[in-house]
């Protein structure tokens, strides 16, 4: 009896929903018309992919967060992090941003969202004193940083690990400030 009514529920939903097609709507719908055929394989499938569509969406929307190059530097974006973390069994989003200067110095920011590797982070850089007992506090902006081993982490929201490694911090602390930390927690909304 649940089945039959969440069905109706479901295309009730999508049938309000705007009227523009994307990659999501088409692989919801596709669920659902094989979900109503009694095709669970395909019904199973079709979910798949919008899982990966929307995560797709997400790990765009993360990388817009991604600070812009300082004058006279180059950023190159990878947003290929998600399928890593995918074939290794875990969820979530990663993208980095590779920041090389005039001289062709590079570190590496990588902002990683909704993921186990997030949960096992946040007890260590959840708070201040943990972050003290592990290395040294740095600012970025107003946000406070784990300065450890050459490496730059914070945790935004308890969400999103932000970790930046490959230069000396002075050099990386300047492009972490201008990092939306506020809004960094709220990135696919």
């Amino acid at each position: 009896m649940k089945q039959t009514f969440a069905t109706p529920l479901l295309v009730a939903g999508l049938l309000a929903a705007p009227l523009h097609a994307d990659a999501v709507d088409d692989a919801l719908n596709a669920a659902l018309a094989a979900h109503a055929a009694g095709d669970l394989s395909t019904t199973a499938a079709q979910i798949t992919v919008a899982g990966k569509e929307v995560q797709a969406l997400q790990s765009a929307k993360l990388a817009a967060m991604l600070p812009e190059a300082p004058e006279g530097w180059s950023r190159e974006v990878n947003t290929d992090g998600a399928q890593g973390m995918a074939m290794m069994g875990m969820s979530g989003n990663m993208v980095e941003g590779r920041y090389t200067s005039a001289a062709g110095d590079s570190f590496t920011l990588t902002l990683t969202a909704d993921s186990p590797i997030v949960a096992s982070m946040a007890g260590m850089l959840g708070t201040p004193q943990m972050m003290a007992m592990m290395g040294k506090i740095v600012k970025a902006g107003s946000q406070d940083m784990l300065e450890q081993d050459g490496s730059l982490s914070a945790l935004a929201g308890g969400r999103v690990l932000v970790q930046a490694q490959g230069m000396e911090s002075a050099a990386m602390l300047p492009v972490l400030a201008t990092l939306d930390f506020a809004r960094l927690p709220a990135y696919d909304k």
